[in-house]
C-alpha cells in the first residue's frame, strides 16, 4: 500500500507539530496520576480509564461532526475496527509489560517505536525521511538509553516479550492511521476502549469497585490525558509522516520522571535528568526549527521534506 502523492500543507504541518507537542506533554503527566492512585490495580485502572476515554473521544467526535457523528462512525469501516484492535492490543501489552518487567526495560523496548514505524512507513507507505529527522531520532533514542543506563536489567522473559508486542502493535497502528488519514479515525479510539473493557470483564476475577478518589484519577487519566494524546495523534496523522508522529512519544518518556520528581519528590537519577534533557533538546530543536522555517516560508515545499 502507498499513501497518495499529495502536496504538503505547510500550515497543516505546523498545527500538527504543535498538537503532537501538546499531546505528548499531556500524557507525560500520566505516570504522576497513576502514582496518586491509592488502591485500584492495573485492571481496574484500565477498565475505568477506558470508560472515560470513550466518553472523552466521543465528545470530541460529536463536537466535530454533530448530526453526522454516527454516520462517520459507520464510515470508518473495517480499517477503523482494525486500528481499534491494534491500539487496544498495544495498551494491553503495555500493561502486561509494565507489571511483569522493570520500567527501564519497558521504556528501552518502547523507544524503538519511531524506528520501527520509520521502517514500516518507508516499506509500506513509501515515506522517506530527511537525514536531519533520522539524526534527531537517533539522538533522542540515545537520550532514552542514558536515562535507563543505571537501572536496565534483563527483566522477565514474558514482560520483555509483551513490551516488544506493544511496540509492534503501536507501530502498525500508526501506519494504518497514517495510511487511512483521509477518513475519520476517531471512532477507532472508542473501539479500542470497548475492546479493553470487554477483555477486563471477561478475564478479571476480582471486584471492579474502587474508591471515589481513584475513580476521579481514572477520569483524569482517561477523559483528559489519554484523550488529548490520542486525538492529537489522529489529527496530526493527516499532515505528518508516520515516523514523525511516533518520534514525539519519546517526549513522554523524558518528561514523566520530571513531573513525578517535582510533585511527589521521587528524585530521578542523574542519568535520568541528563538523558531526559537530551531527548527534550533533540525533539524540541527539530520541532521549533521546523516551525521557524514554516513561518518564514509560506510557499509549498517538495514532497517528503523531512
Amino acid at each position: 500500500m502507498q499513501v497518495e502523492n499529495t502536496p504538503i500543507d505547510l500550515s497543516g504541518r505546523r498545527r500538527a507539530i504543535i498538537l503532537m507537542i501538546f499531546g505528548s506533554v499531556c500524557i507525560s503527566f500520566g505516570a504522576l496520576v497513576i502514582r496518586f492512585i491509592q488502591e485500584a490495580d492495573a485492571f481496574q485502572i484500565n477498565f475505568y480509564r477506558s470508560i472515560f476515554f470513550i466518553i472523552g473521544t466521543f465528545t470530541i467526535h460529536f463536537f466535530r461532526h454533530r448530526r453526522s457523528s454516527f454516520l462517520k462512525i459507520r464510515e470508518t469501516g473495517i480499517f477503523g475496527i482494525a486500528a481499534g484492535f491494534l491500539l487496544a492490543f498495544a495498551g494491553i501489552s503495555f500493561l502486561q509489560a509494565i507489571t511483569n518487567t522493570t520500567v527501564a526495560a519497558t521504556t528501552f523496548t518502547l523507544s524503538v517505536i519511531p524506528f520501527l514505524t520509520a521502517v514500516l512507513g518507508w516499506t509500506l507507505l513509501k515515506e522517506s525521511l530527511h537525514k536531519k529527522t533520522i539524526y534527531t531520532m537517533i539522538i533522542a533514542a540515545l537520550g532514552i538509553i542514558i536515562m535507563i543506563t543505571d537501572s536496565i536489567d534483563t527483566g522477565s522473559l514474558y514482560g520483555n516479550f509483551m513490551a516488544i508486542l506493544c511496540a509492534i502493535f503501536f507501530a502498525c497502528y500508526a501506519i494504518l492511521v497514517r495510511y487511512k488519514r483521509n477518513i475519520e479515525m476517531l471512532p477507532a479510539l472508542m473501539i479500542s476502549g470497548v475492546i479493553i473493557m470487554a477483555l477486563v470483564l471477561i478475564f478479571y476475577p476480582g471486584n471492579l469497585k474502587i474508591s471515589f478518589l481513584d475513580l476521579f484519577l481514572c477520569f483524569l487519566y482517561g477523559a483528559i490525558l489519554s484523550t488529548c494524546v490520542n486525538v492529537t495523534f489522529i489529527l496530526a496523522s493527516k499532515f505528518l509522516f508516520a515516523a514523525e508522529l511516533t518520534l514525539f512519544m519519546l517526549l513522554e518518556f523524558a518528561l514523566s520522571p520530571i513531573w513525578v520528581w517535582l510533585f511527589i519528590s521521587e528524585t530521578p537519577t542523574l542519568y535520568t535528568i541528563i538523558g531526559g534533557l537530551v531527548v527534550v533538546l533533540a525533539v524540541g530543536y527539530r520541532s521549533f526549527s521546523e516551525l521557524n522555517i514554516y513561518s518564514k516560508n509560506r510557499r509549498k515545499i517538495p514532497q517528503n521534506p523531512l
